[in-house]
């Protein structure tokens, strides 16, 4: 491990998470804002449901690291949702299972550490139409955008009740009128225009959120800050700049 040690921001999911550096995801954003203040941890799995996450839970977060992360952002529900196979298998989870394993998920995570921060994902919408082959012999389609809104649901009440911050994200996306042609590459992964929405949602969370020490972006300590002669020189020719917390281009927008 490099250091010196940062907080540890986990983004555990599946495809929606895993691609979420893809064409300025929003995992890219957040890595961009959080530079020098934060790790970005990616810990995402394409096709995975909450079975899948809840048989490894305590392998990617072991009770006795050294270290625990200080946020954890977690989404599953998507792929639970598609139609369910008549063999049983593939990624189809019924909805009251998947409102099990996602509070045991919760419920994990939150023993970890009394520092560990949590904010769970609802499923977002999917533009059918964009879907290919998204249907069976009998033209049931395999995943809708009402299958969908009814996982998110069930993750959003369950956050309430464990006193989770949660993101309507099936919601958010759906706000802007021209999400269908703007918002995913496939009927199902994230723009860039769509992965703007989500980190502009996850991003007002940690604004907001009454947490101590803040994790929003502004508030957290700049590694390395301090002033240096080795800064760049000032109009004076006598002195340093120390640009350690200069803003970039386009940092405003995400305030």
């Amino acid at each position: 491990m490099v250091g010196p040690k940062r907080p540890q921001f986990v983004l555990f999911g599946s495809s929606i998470v895993q691609h979420s550096f893809y064409d300025q995801g929003w995992a890219a954003i957040l890595s961009h804002l959080y530079a020098r203040k934060a790790d970005i941890v990616l810990r995402g799995y394409t096709g995975w449901n909450s079975r899948r996450a809840l048989q490894v839970l305590q392998d990617i977060f072991p009770k006795d690291a050294t270290e625990q992360p200080s946020l954890i952002i977690v989404y599953f529900g998507g792929n639970d949702s598609v139609l369910a196979h008549p063999s049983g298998l593939g990624q189809h989870v019924p909805l009251q299972e998947y409102i099990q394993n996602m509070t045991k998920i919760a419920i994990y995570l939150k023993s970890l550490s009394k520092k560990t921060r949590i904010i769970f994902l609802g499923s977002p919408p999917v533009n059918e139409a964009q879907l290919l082959g998204n249907s069976d012999l009998l033209g049931r389609p395999f995943r809708t955008n009402e299958s969908c809104r009814i996982y998110s649901e069930a993750c959003l009440s369950l956050c309430r009740d464990l006193n989770i911050k949660a993101i309507d994200i099936w919601s958010a996306i759906q706000r802007r009128k021209d999400w269908r042609e703007v918002c995913f590459i496939d009927g199902i992964h994230l723009t860039a225009e769509g992965s703007k929405i989500v980190a502009k949602e996850i991003l007002k969370v940690l604004k907001e959120a009454e947490w101590e020490p803040s994790l929003n972006w502004r508030s957290m300590p700049i590694e390395f800050a301090e002033d240096s002669t080795y800064d760049p020189i000032a109009p004076d020719g006598k002195t340093t700049i120390n640009i350690s917390g200069s803003p970039f281009h386009g940092d405003s927008e995400w305030d």
